[in-house]
């Protein structure tokens, strides 16, 4: 053991012993704490947990009181770190056979020993005693070094290679935060593509990096990340795949392998952000990246790479041949978004990044998935069921106290009141001088009873086996039924099953084909 393991145990029996220690009582009061003592368990300094006979208590006792504190440290062996006279010859003989084969192992070198008549020796002290004789397999056998080629390709837009680095710090709403510098570069020319500072490093900066790259440069052949946990994304390995990129990954534990990137950011970091970090005052992010894109265009992607010995710029255009266009529509689209929220029962709206959107009153009190574009402005959102059925759209509006908004009840109350009234007397009226002159107008009376939007989607959805009513169709498809029931005002539900069952002979039943029937059956009847 070493000396620090005997201070340790020194300690310890000082501790078990602590309340004997300070008393000079007689020995039978002594003994009966002894006794006490042996009932418990201790947690000694090797992990273990003991408990110690009275005699071995009052050994110890009389050992501090005789030698000091000491006195009770364990003494180290005096052949300690040396191997025994009846293992000397087999280590000697397993030294021999590991330098003459460095990958035998100790299970074939007992083997051996066992043949010649040698002691087995355990394992674990093999590989002590082949570590203290330098003789172990780390140290025999010589790695052959990693080969590196220095990353190129031959044209633009071939490959790019992205990663974060810390950055410095900036003032964020009166509060002093550390920055994320995320980058992409051009493999062929070491143009980049895209740099910006960023207060966070996670999925969602990433990716607008990632969109800006696209949506200035199009989309290249392969990116090369590290294995990060957001390059790792399945949102990003959907775009990609989109996009027709093969995302490729670093080896783990591989510095090296990124040195194309990471020779840009010292290149940052010993060029502008030293400039920056000795300036009295914290400059802002806006400043901050500013600051960056005004050193890219001017200093950076201007001046001759020792590689190239070209300007990264000049080399980049000269090499563009053709440009992938990314919709970035359609990616952000794979980027979107998904929460689960409730809406307010008061204000009939939900809330997101603390910004609040009115939706339906149909919804009210009812969960709810919201799905957003983070990249967006953010002027409305989508709202599906808990199964994924789309329940329509939300609005961004600002809630107001809640005496305002009773005040807006009653007087939009009051309204529609009065608005109600006087229709009816205009309807009445209308009617009764009708019934005078000639008669109820029985056409009209039956064009203002027509069916409703809402009424015809729940009776279609039902014959077409869908649930959810008006949220089992697209706005599309509400568009196409609003269309055709103001055209034929005289449709009722036995057209509508007619013109379903007609589809489900033709081979199936759709929402264009049920509407093309629909109009096929009401212009036969019109003529």
């Amino acid at each position: 053991m070493t000396n620090r393991i005997d201070h340790e145990w020194a300690v310890f029996w000082c501790t078990v012993l602590g309340p004997l220690l300070n008393q000079r009582e007689e020995a039978p009061p002594r003994m009966r704490c002894f006794r006490e003592l042996s009932k418990r368990e201790y947690r000694c300094p090797d992990g273990k947990l003991r408990s110690f006979s009275a005699r071995t208590l009052k050994r110890k006792f009389m050992q501090i009181v005789g030698d000091g504190v000491l006195g009770v440290g364990r003494k180290r062996r005096s052949d300690l770190g040396r191997c025994r006279k009846n293992r000397a010859k087999a280590i000697e003989i397993a030294i021999e056979l590991k330098r003459d084969q460095p990958k035998r192992s100790a299970e074939s070198i007992n083997k051996i020993l066992k043949s010649m008549n040698v002691s087995e020796v355990p394992p674990s002290t093999m590989y002590r005693h082949l570590k203290q004789a330098g003789a172990t397999r780390a140290v025999l056998v010589e790695k052959p070094e990693k080969i590196r080629h220095r990353w190129s390709r031959n044209e633009v837009n071939a490959m790019w290679v992205g990663d974060f680095e810390h950055g410095p710090k900036v003032y964020v709403n009166k509060r002093v935060c550390a920055t994320r510098l995320s980058a992409w570069i051009d493999c062929h020319s070491r143009y980049i593509v895209d740099a910006r500072y960023y207060v966070r490093e996670n999925l969602d900066v990433m990716l607008d990096s990632l969109l800006r790259a696209w949506g200035r440069c199009g989309a290249s052949r392969e990116l090369y990340v590290d294995n990060a946990k957001i390059y790792h994304s399945k949102a990003l390995r959907l775009a990609c795949t989109q996009l027709n990129i093969r995302l490729r990954h670093r080896p783990p534990r591989d510095a090296p392998a990124g040195g194309l990137i990471e020779r840009f950011f010292l290149t940052i970091q010993t060029q502008l952000e030293t400039e920056i970090s000795e300036q009295d005052d914290l400059v802002t992010l806006d400043e901050l990246n500013r600051n960056l894109q005004s050193w890219l265009r001017v200093a950076y992607h201007e001046s001759p790479n020792a590689e190239t010995k070209e300007a990264p710029k000049q080399r980049y255009e000269h090499g563009v041949k053709f440009k992938r266009h990314v919709n970035l529509k359609e990616v952000s689209a794979i980027f979107a978004r998904r929460e689960t929220r409730r809406v307010d029962p008061d204000f009939l709206d939900v809330r997101i990044d603390n910004r609040f959107y009115a939706v339906d009153a149909s919804l009210k009190k009812r969960k709810v998935i919201v799905q957003y574009d983070p990249f967006s402005e953010m002027r409305e959102i989508e709202l599906f069921s808990p199964h994924g059925i789309y329940l329509g759209v939300g609005h961004l509006h600002n809630r107001k106290p809640r005496a305002d908004r009773e005040r807006d009840v009653k007087k939009s109350k009051r309204k529609a009141g009065k608005a109600y009234l006087d229709a009816l007397k205009k309807l009445d009226s209308k009617i009764t001088s009708q019934e005078v002159d000639c008669g109820l107008d029985y056409r009209s009376a039956q064009r203002r009873a027509r069916w409703s939007t809402a009424t015809f989607s729940r009776e279609l959805a039902r014959l077409l086996g869908r649930k959810g009513g008006v949220s089992a169709f697209s706005t599309k498809e509400l568009e196409a039924m609003e269309a055709v029931l103001e055209r034929f005002s005289m449709l009722n539900g036995k057209d509508l099953k007619e013109a379903v069952s007609r589809c489900n002979q033709d081979g199936g039943a759709t929402i264009t084909n049920v509407l093309f029937e629909i109009e096929v059956l009401m212009t036969k009847r019109r003529s």
